[in-house]
């Protein structure tokens, strides 16, 4: 299929995804610029729904920027331990308070450039959040979702993440990238999980 025909189907594709999940929105519960960062971090390898239960708790306790930047690191450690990788989330999590509040006057970046500067801090967690909180759109977020989705679709070839998401920004316009990523995670969701046979996935013929 050539470059032609593949915009084509992606923006097919995209279509039919507004029309499943017209208001497809982020699945994690944050009420500002921090906590949402941190339920990104907090995101990697673990479920949206098992993040929400974790910060239900976790936002009660740490209420403030500076509650963070003077945590207890073994202490935050069994706080977000349900999430998985909760040494390198802690260690993380922690540091990026402290430079945000030194570096960044205690504001989260609203630059690809600077966010990326955070630790625990790439591309999807960067895209994710400067969407989110600025409304800032630079590029698509990959989560597995993503990834899984746009390669049996037979939108990239690639299993790097940095890379599918060059791939999904040459096929849809810079108005769709932030929107695309939502909807695809709630087909994958609703519709098309791992285990999925594709019988019944409404979006079954425009497999690879």
């Amino acid at each position: 299929m050539d470059t032609t025909q593949l915009k084509k189907k992606a923006l097919t594709i995209n279509r039919e995804l507004k029309r499943l999940h017209p208001d497809a929105v982020i699945a994690l519960q944050f009420k500002n610029h921090w906590e949402l960062l941190v339920s990104v971090i907090l995101s990697a390898q673990c479920t949206d729904k098992k993040v929400n239960e974790v910060t239900a708790k976790l936002f009660k306790k740490y209420k403030t920027l500076q509650s963070y930047v003077t945590a207890n690191p073994k202490e935050f450690e069994q706080d977000i331990y349900q999430t998985g990788f909760y040494r390198a989330k802690t260690r993380n999590i922690l540091r990026a308070a402290k430079m945000i509040k030194e570096k960044f006057g205690g504001k989260i970046p609203n630059t690809m450039r600077e966010i990326l500067e955070l630790p625990g801090v790439a591309r999807k967690t960067a895209n994710v959040v400067l969407g989110n909180a600025h409304n800032v759109v630079e590029g698509i977020a990959v989560d597995t979702h993503v990834k899984r989705l746009t390669r049996l679709f037979g939108l990239t070839r690639h299993h790097d993440p940095v890379k599918i998401e060059q791939d999904l920004m040459a096929l849809l316009p810079q108005k769709e990238w932030f929107g695309f990523t939502y909807r695809i995670i709630d087909y994958g969701r609703a519709h098309c999980t791992a285990r999925c046979k594709h019988v019944s996935c409404p979006l079954h013929k425009y497999i690879a």
